[in-house]
């Protein structure tokens, strides 16, 4: 029987074209360094990372607005975190889908995953001096994830990341190019884990290539994200983070205050409140399956009355 395969995460090509749904442009030319962008003051600017569920969140939180009444911009597919946050800090954008704990970790901060109010704390003191806050976090988590294919995870009894010690100088580790210098890349895996690829392949972020690249042998370890529908769909091996690497990803908006109204606040935490894992796998299985993102977006306010 013929094995389904499925590509989803980055949909790189594809995903370019949803840079002009909004602003137009060069997504990181109308920052004006005031919060303000093309637009007013009250203006929201909504940007996205340079994947397709940040770009599928980012719609989601531009509709809803919009919805209200509130007036937006789209500056989506921007860049990895560490060039869309520089895009928050100079204006060019004022709100962005985050990840808690890939946030807290970027920002320098100590992660516990068992205490959520501290990691909440430690994001509102860290994101303080740059005038922008988080709001409510959703239930719904996407978390980098090691995954392999049933064929290397029983070649070399693979069940977590720390049994790849012992096998990883034979191994081609396949992830996006931040993860060079990420600590919860390349050099966490080395310092926390001991581990020593034979190579790192830079592809994408948890996208088609680094799925294609693992299905025809040229990576046998790869970088996805755990709402991905295609771990399960292709039946990869997802290997435990036993030493909590990863930090927890749970979704929350990040805002700057000066376009933080009431009435904002209210319908992204409205957002928050409903989204969950697994209707967020669910739009991702649809945007692997060729279906607009902007119509995903609607469906799903629309089902959630928002």
């Amino acid at each position: 029987m013929r094995k389904k395969f499925i590509m989803t995460g980055i949909i790189a090509v594809s995903a370019l074209a949803l840079t002009a749904c909004g602003g137009g442009g060069d997504p990181l030319s109308s920052g004006s360094g005031d919060g303000g962008g093309n637009g007013g003051s009250d203006t929201v600017i909504v940007g996205s990372a340079d994947f397709a569920e940040s770009q599928l969140l980012a719609t989601i939180y531009s509709q809803a607005l919009q919805n209200a009444d509130i007036e937006v911009e789209e500056q989506l597919n921007i860049g990895s975190r560490e060039i869309y946050l520089e895009a928050l800090r100079d204006g060019s954008i004022n709100l962005l889908p985050e990840y808690n704990g890939s946030l807290l970790a970027e920002l320098g901060g100590e992660i516990d995953p068992s205490d959520p109010e501290g990691l909440r704390t430690q994001l509102d003191e860290l994101l303080a001096p740059d005038e922008l806050m988080v709001l409510d976090e959703s239930e719904a988590e996407n978390a980098d994830t090691l995954v392999v294919t049933p064929d290397v995870a029983e070649e070399h009894d693979l069940k977590t990341i720390s049994d790849l010690e012992p096998v990883a100088g034979e191994l081609v580790l396949a992830g996006p190019a931040e993860w060079k210098s990420r600590h919860e890349g390349v050099p966490g895996l080395q310092e926390v884990y001991g581990l020593e690829f034979k190579e790192f392949k830079v592809l994408d972020a948890g996208g088609p290539l680094t799925l294609t690249a693992l299905q025809n042998g040229q990576a046998q370890v790869g970088d996805m994200f755990s709402s991905d529908p295609a771990i399960e769909a292709n039946g990869l091996v997802a290997l435990e983070d036993d030493k909590g690497l990863f930090p927890p990803a749970n979704i929350l908006p990040v805002i700057n205050e000066n376009v933080a109204s009431d009435e904002v606040v209210e319908v992204l935490n409205s957002i928050s409140a409903a989204l969950t894992t697994e209707n967020l796998m669910a739009m991702n299985d649809r945007i692997a399956n060729g279906d607009d993102i902007n119509q995903i977006a609607t469906d799903w306010l629309e089902e959630n009355g928002i």
